[in-house]
């Protein structure tokens, strides 16, 4: 299972509409599916779930239906959809694949975070100190949150 790495996935917030403007440096099919396995991994789509049509999708991302045919294509291939005949395409039940998919979606991630850190010149111990320090931070604004 290939996971294509999408900024725009790590700056959604979960249950709201991610822009459906498109970059130009990846097909915009691969986008959609990374897009979509992001709302699986959130839990807009459950296991078993039934995705939209391929017209509903086609308009929620203002693309040609043969875009999104070409999506749920390639969601089925790689298991984590499965297509029913005349009743559409569901996220898979199957608790293996979407480990896996979480698991490949993590890695991808931490791939581009820290090659961009060593583009910009940082060691890895200079990666890791970012990172707890950016983590203990949040924890801190959460509990703060939650106090109130």
């Amino acid at each position: 299972m290939t996971v294509i790495h999408n900024h725009n996935l790590l700056t959604a917030q979960p249950n709201q509409p991610m822009d459906h403007i498109f970059e130009e440096n990846q097909p915009i099919y691969l986008q959609i599916i990374q897009r979509i396995y992001a709302q699986i991994l959130r839990g807009v789509y459950q296991p078993g779930d039934k995705l939209p049509s391929v017209i509903e999708a086609a308009m929620t991302y203002k693309v040609n239906h043969n875009t999104i045919a070409r999506v749920y294509s390639e969601i089925a291939r790689a298991g984590v959809g499965v297509t029913r005949r005349g009743e559409g395409t569901f996220v898979t039940e199957d608790q293996t694949v979407l480990e896996q998919l979480h698991a490949s979606m993590r890695r991808s991630l931490l791939e581009n975070f820290i090659t961009e850190m060593r583009r910009l010149g940082y060691s890895s111990s200079e990666i890791l100190e970012t990172l707890e320090q950016y983590i203990q931070d949040e924890d801190a604004a959460l509990s703060v949150e939650e106090d109130k």
